[in-house]
């Protein structure tokens, strides 16, 4: 009767989670969680994996529903998995201690980590991490492991700076981190399957430093862009790389357009795939770039948008709608790529004037766009709402913490781990 209960539930139910792997230590059906990863903002604690009720119909919606910390004292938590794996391991990293986790989420109520890296395949600190159609994980190295410098010589790029002036840079000698990095193939068990150089003796003299990438299996392809996470290098990056999935070789290196005022393709950094399979990538000097012919020997970078200001942080494709956040206007900006080679404008939302945003995912069980914060004057996550006919983005306003405001507060308190202080947090991605 149980099980016959738990099976309607599942049909009728649009939250409801199956687990994965037979193994999970399963006792109910788990709830809809948004995980978000974090840490200590004033670096004396360790990073940690946060759980928030996710599901608007919860009476807990916004609360906190449990954390896990790991062992490692905060440098930069950095980046997760764009949307939860079929699997529930959840790879996320401290990017500037160079180390990756393997987070088991099947079982929202009782993370677990399964296994920590940190090199691999001779390739340091790993950026950014996509899944393969075989369920492994692609992920970016942004060095060489044999040209990397000690730690303490290795400055990181900072939060978000006032707008609209990019940051003074610290003088380093050119090239002092590294300047080519690498692919690798990973399985959950955290086993490397195999790896690729993206050294190109054709540009031997350009900065090529894997941050994102998107995967194209229909085409054999994978495009990755090079873009530093270190300040002296930050202004360096201007090309993607296009290689063959099915043996990672590399195929083509490519400058990105800089369009009439040369600046807008700075530092190319998320690529997501459009609508009509075209890439779009995004540049932390708040370009768009549409990439096409990636199927073939002359694959083509075009700007066709220029938001205002800089810093421009993680995109999310929707439909035909490409969500960005922008820093300059303390929100974001939605474009309609109905007609991907020219994108318009189709709303604009302002958070409020402290806001920096950067992180955003997508949620498709529930409609919901993730927001993380980027700046210590409102260092508050949201959860917005896209009109999918219109394109209108609005903040979800039932999604509250224990303060009663809308948003959840990463203000300093009591973590269900029992570390109190105020966190820092990154990435976020919504269980299944």
């Amino acid at each position: 009767m149980l099980l016959r209960l738990l099976a309607v539930f599942a049909l009728i139910s649009p939250f409801a989670v199956v687990p994965a792997l037979s193994a999970a230590p399963k006792t109910s059906v788990s709830p809809h969680a948004l995980f978000v990863w974090a840490g200590d903002k004033d670096k004396k604690g360790n990073d940690f994996l946060l759980v928030i009720d996710a599901d608007p119909r919860s009476p807990s919606y916004g609360r906190m529903l449990t954390s896990l910390e790991t062992d490692q004292r905060t440098v930069r938590p950095h980046h997760t998995e764009y949307t939860m794996p079929a699997s529930g391991m959840l790879f996320v990293n401290d990017h500037d201690a160079g180390r990756s986790f393997i987070l088991d989420v099947r079982d929202p109520l009782h993370p677990a980590v399964a296994k920590s890296f940190e090199d691999m395949a001779g390739f340091a600190h790993p950026h950014s991490y996509l899944r393969l159609p075989n369920g492994h994980v692609l992920v970016t190295f942004q060095h060489d492991h044999g040209a990397m410098p000690p730690m303490a010589a290795m400055p990181s790029m900072p939060s978000m700076p006032s707008m609209p002036s990019m940051p003074q840079m610290p003088q380093m000698p050119q090239g002092a981190m590294g300047k080519t990095g690498g692919l690798v193939e990973i399985d959950d068990l955290g086993q490397v399957v195999r790896s690729a150089s993206n050294a190109d003796p054709a540009f031997a003299d350009s900065l090529l430093m894997p941050y994102g990438l998107v995967v194209l299996p229909k085409i054999d392809r994978v495009l990755s862009t090079n873009s530093s996470m270190h300040l002296p290098d930050i202004l360096s990056g201007t090309t993607f790389q296009v290689w063959r999935l099915s043996d990672l070789k590399l195929l083509k290196t490519a400058y990105l357009d800089p369009g009439k005022q040369l600046y807008a393709h700075v530092s190319p950094e998320e690529p997501r795939v459009g609508p009509d399979g075209s890439v779009f990538v995004q540049t932390l000097a708040c370009g768009l770039e549409r990439i096409t012919g990636i199927d073939t020997d002359a694959p083509a970078a075009r700007l066709v948008h220029t938001f205002p200001g800089n810093w421009c942080g993680v995109p999310t494709i929707v439909g035909h709608y490409f969500v960005q956040s922008v820093p300059a206007v303390h929100g974001f900006v939605v474009l309609d790529l109905a007609d991907p080679a020219h994108p318009v404008e189709v709303s604009r939302l302002t958070i409020n004037d402290a806001f920096g945003p950067h992180w955003t995912g997508w949620d498709p069980a529930t409609g919901r766009i993730v927001a993380t914060p980027n700046n210590d004057d409102d260092n508050r996550l949201y959860l917005l709402q896209l009109d999918q006919k219109t394109g209108a983005l609005t903040v979800d306003q039932d999604f509250r913490d224990t303060d009663g405001k809308v948003g959840f507060s990463f203000a300093r308190r009591v973590w269900p781990h029992g570390w109190e202080g105020t966190g820092l947090p990154h990435g976020a991605v919504f269980s299944r």
